[in-house]
């Protein structure tokens, strides 16, 4: 699960807090972390695989400054842990990052490809950043080019938008992603978890499903199906290790119950409306190469290797073919 932290404000670096944001939202695991802030005018991006560690020395020894930004960590489903994969995404002075799964990128990706637009990336949120970018030449306003960009997405998303032209403001929208707003006094934030907030404010607005939203330093709107909707503001009372733990006793108990959001956001954008076609973008093969397939072996370690047990039955069950698991 990628992990999402934003920033706007005049109190402090976005950096510093960005930073300390994402480090709380390690425990949702991750393979490469980004960021990106108004720096001068100008915005500034550092992105690197691994391990947060790596990125926060990028930032050290050639540091960003700016009191608007946005970070993430990511955990690859649409290409490789790769800096070039890795978040935020950019396109003509748009930047955006993203959680969840675009069902319907590669129609997208197709259709931005024929009208001109490059793309640096394997990933399904490249595209999210070349369609606000479109939408936002079209509107010239960020709030409105990114309602625009949604309308046109199929799949789960939570994301963080911001521009060179617009330094004032931050838009977030959300569905079927989760995506938590904290108030403070003359700055706000966002995140993907409340944890990634509570060092700066306990004051948050929880968004819905369909939720999009402008942030500034002194104020919050929120629009749903393009009309004004009001979000109640809660206060949070727990410490952060007890808001990772989101009132569950302990984090097993906790991951016990995630379980059918992990499989359906596992499944999501692999699997066909049908729901018997599966699409491995990293596995491809062709009809042929399913047909002549004699033996499939997992090789696994831990956890993983109850997956390959699993999937061991599974395969012998329906495809009648020998597997073995090591």
């Amino acid at each position: 699960m990628c992990g999402i932290v934003g920033y706007i404000g005049e109190k402090r670096q976005a950096v510093d807090v960005i930073l300390s944001g994402l480090k709380l939202l390690e425990y949702r695991g991750y393979d490469s972390a980004g960021i990106a802030v108004l720096d001068k005018g100008e915005i500034a991006i550092a992105r690197r695989p691994g391990k947060l560690a790596a990125l926060a020395a990028a930032l050290h020894e050639k540091p960003l400054f700016g009191h608007l930004g946005i970070g993430h960590t990511r955990w690859a489903t649409h290409g490789l842990p790769s800096e070039a994969n890795a978040h935020p995404h950019a396109s003509g002075g748009v930047v955006v990052v993203h959680n969840g799964i675009i069902e319907n990128y590669v129609t997208l990706r197709e259709e931005l490809l024929a009208q001109g637009y490059k793309f640096s990336s394997q990933t399904d949120s490249e595209v999210i950043a070349h369609l606000i970018a479109r939408e936002y030449k079209k509107i010239g306003n960020l709030l409105n080019a990114v309602q625009a960009a949604a309308k046109l997405l199929k799949g789960s998303y939570s994301i963080a938008v911001m521009a060179k032209e617009a330094p004032g403001e931050l838009i977030v929208a959300r569905n079927a992603s989760p995506l938590v707003i904290g108030l403070g006094e003359g700055e706000a934030l966002v995140a993907s978890d409340i944890p990634a907030l509570l060092d700066y404010t306990k004051e948050v607005v929880i968004l819905e499903d369909g939720d999009i939203a402008r942030l500034t330093a002194t104020s919050l709107e929120v629009y749903a199906a393009g009309e004004p909707a009001k979000r109640p503001v809660q206060h949070i009372s727990w410490t952060p290790l007890m808001a990772q733990k989101e009132g569950h006793r302990h984090f097993m108990h906790k991951e016990i119950f995630e379980q059918p959001r992990a499989l359906t956001e596992t499944l999501r954008g692999r699997l066909n409306a049908n729901g018997y076609d599966i699409w491995l973008e990293d596995l491809p093969m062709s009809a042929l190469n399913k047909e002549n397939l004699t033996k499939v072996l997992f090789l696994a370690c831990g956890t993983s290797y109850h997956a390959a047990l699993l999937g061991k039955y599974l395969i012998k069950t329906w495809a009648r073919i020998p597997v073995d698991a090591e």
